[in-house]
């Protein structure tokens, strides 16, 4: 009497006495058999079923892992962004309160268009700077030379605003901004589509259409010894290897590719930290545009000539405000030494990020040994199962990357590349060159002399010199080069706040706690839950 373990699953098709049916095509027995044909068929779709189901435990970890990640480094970088937006709108309120309102507006459109950039849009850099710069000016200019003075007509704006370039009326600083900025943003923009590539190449194999032929060798090796009723039977090591690597010759070609994507993504990753890192950059943005300002204070007076014959005359002088441009020369700027604390950093993150695939680097050509292993196959010096009788030895086993070798001996015979695996090693290719020129990039930015590199950086040569900039007003704002998870809350959140937002602030930051933000200011309740939510996502991650 037959006892087939497949009767609970298989009741329409079932034989519970075997037979001599000659219907079989692929579980053909020596003698009387416990299958028929339709049993045969459905066995074949549980074979398929079971090598995707594995196929996707498999990579489980490594999917999470990217996913994951992907996730968080997205939403911490809109949070940088944040940060970046209010520390600017801060600086604009603390040292030029006349213009202070009509900057907000600048600094949204430019945040807005650097998140857009990294999210893939074809904004120019270049152009999202020259658009602060050349809008600033005619803002701030008028008010230099004549302070209080009413703003002159639209034509004489439109004419500062269109000579901005030609005058270089902010220095070297606009160009500096562009190269930081856009060396910045193209590095975390290849970053994150390298992250989401990585994700799509585990679905794209998690998810393949395997061939007929190997859907008829997993039923041959899993499911053909039950129709001898074979039950306990197991198959062997060697003859679950050749199946797996002919069912997975496709998959395997990724290999190479995907080795050289995680040692690319490293190598990009480990010259992410310097003057471009995409956090240090940002968040210390406004002491460009500050620094841009003062130049132009400085030589507001060699700009007169000038612009007078650009844009004609300009008005003479009414009263004389408040607003003295030697007031906000001297001193209003410095750059302090960071009080380092151990706080994680994008860049630490993707560092460990990198460190965690490293494991993972040999994921696709170990998947065939991985899947026998977690399929109750036996050793090949025991009873084993060898796709027609159950053997003492089985006398093939094939070598760990012996796929090409052995294919004519293998059940699941391979052909060449699936069109989505060839869809899938062209996209690789080409993230890997992506990666490969950021990291050369950045190694010939090291290889330059210091006065140049210099020239370009700002104020800052030394990473950890750039990493707090301090600046007394109203209310002091301070910037670090580490990202806070919960945030200190030392600048106005919105350009739009209203003067009693900047006290409810100062008074949590005399709280011990510095939790317990007042349920009157929705906003600040907002941004705090926001900060707790990508902690725990944080801490997910590790």
């Amino acid at each position: 009497m037959c006892v087939l373990a497949g009767f609970l699953e298989l009741p329409a098709f079932s034989s519970s006495w075997p037979s001599a049916w000659s219907d079989l095509q692929i579980c053909i027995p020596k003698g009387l058999t416990c299958c028929s044909r339709k049993m045969e068929e459905r066995y074949q779709g549980l074979a398929r079923s079971n090598m995707e189901q594995i196929l996707q435990s498999a990579s489980m970890d490594l999917k999470f892992l990217i996913m994951q990640n992907a996730a968080v480094f997205q939403e911490a970088f809109e949070m940088v962004v944040r940060h970046a937006r209010n520390y600017t709108n801060s600086m604009f309120r603390s040292y030029y309160r006349h213009v202070a309102a009509r900057t907000f507006k600048l600094v949204g459109e430019l945040f807005t268009d650097i998140s857009l950039y990294v999210l893939g849009s074809d904004i120019s850099v270049n152009d999202m700077v020259n658009e602060l710069f050349d809008s600033l000016f005619p803002l701030i200019y008028p008010h230099v030379i004549h302070p209080g003075a009413p703003d002159p007509p639209v034509e004489t704006l439109e004419c500062l605003r269109l000579a901005r370039r030609d005058l270089k009326a902010f220095g070297p600083f606009p160009k500096i901004m562009m190269t930081q900025v856009s060396k910045s943003l193209q590095v975390t923009r290849v970053f994150l589509q390298a992250l989401n590539l990585g994700i799509e190449v585990v679905n794209t194999t998690d998810h393949l259409r395997f061939s007929k032929e190997c859907g008829r060798a997993l039923l041959k090796m899993w499911y053909c010894p039950q129709c001898q009723d074979l039950l306990l039977a197991k198959p062997c090591v060697g003859f679950c290897g050749g199946v797996l690597q002919g069912c997975l010759a496709s998959v395997v070609e990724i290999d190479s590719y995907w080795r050289e994507y995680l040692r690319s993504l490293e190598g990009m990753v480990k010259g992410m930290k310097d003057t471009y890192d995409i956090e240090h950059v940002l968040l210390n943005l406004f002491s460009l545009v500050q620094d841009a300002i003062i130049y132009m204070q400085r030589n507001a007076g060699k700009l007169v000539t000038t612009v007078s014959k650009l844009c004609g005359p300009s008005q003479q002088r009414q009263h004389r405000s408040a607003w003295n441009p030697e007031d906000h020369v001297a001193g209003q700027r410095m750059m302090g030494a960071p009080l380092v604390e151990p706080q994680e950093t994008l860049s630490s993150r993707k560092r460990e990020l990198v460190t965690k695939l490293r494991a993972h680097s040999g994921f696709y050509s170990s998947l065939p040994e991985y899947i026998c292993s977690h399929s109750s196959t036996v050793h090949n010096n025991t009873f084993c199962w060898n796709g027609h009788e159950v053997v003492e030895r089985y006398s093939h086993p094939p070598t760990r990357n012996g796929g090409r070798s052995q294919l004519g001996q293998h059940e699941a015979k391979a052909k060449g590349p699936e069109p989505v695996i060839s869809q899938i090693i062209d996209k690789l290719k080409h993230i890997n060159q992506l990666l490969k020129g950021m990291a050369a990039s950045h190694r010939r930015n090291l290889d330059r002399p210091e006065d140049e590199e210099g020239a370009e950086s700002g104020d800052c040569d030394d990473e950890d010199a750039c990493n707090e900039a301090a600046v007394s007003g109203n209310g002091e704002l301070k910037v670090k080069n580490q990202l806070r998870f919960l945030a200190e809350l030392t600048y106005d959140l919105d350009g739009e706040s209203t003067p009693s937002n900047r006290q409810l602030v100062n008074q949590q930051r005399k709280e011990s706690t510095g939790h317990n933000l007042s349920a009157k200011d929705p906003a600040l309740n907002f941004q705090l839950a926001g900060a707790v939510l990508i902690f725990w996502l944080f801490l997910m991650a590790k």
